[in-house]
């Protein structure tokens, strides 16, 4: 997976929250489907869909708390290019992460730290989100 792929999504993410918009456009990539499929289900977006008039842009419908609050207040890259961070299920087991939302890339695909700890399988460390 290319990790400026990911970089790219959450900036976009983060910068339309941060500017109050109600859907943003993204570049449409398998990649960014998975991860937005995560996002929703945790209820970080209100959804996403492929956009009616760009047939390769993703809309990705954001969601606020009351008052105009970010429900997506900080969202961090943990693996870079030059340093890749990989847990095993051991390591893994031993975080206690209640706060937010860890996203791994395994051999199953981009999934949470607590579906992994389901399924009994490491990753690398993606982005953590809270």
């Amino acid at each position: 997976m290319n990790n400026n792929t990911l970089w790219y999504l959450l900036t976009h993410i983060k910068n339309g929250q941060k500017s109050n918009k109600a859907f943003i456009l993204h570049p449409k990539k398998k990649v960014c489907g998975f991860i937005l499929n995560i996002l929703w289900e945790e209820g970080y977006i209100l959804g996403y869909t492929v956009s009616k008039k760009h047939k390769k842009m993703f809309e990705i419908f954001l969601k606020y708390k009351s008052n105009n609050l970010l429900v997506i207040k900080h969202m961090r890259s943990i693996t870079k290019p030059s340093c890749k961070l990989y847990c095993s299920v051991k390591q893994l087991c031993k975080i206690n992460f209640n706060l937010g939302l860890i996203l791994l890339s395994t051999d199953k695909g981009i999934l949470t730290l607590n579906s992994c700890k389901k399924l009994n399988i490491g990753g690398e460390l993606l982005c953590l989100i809270f």
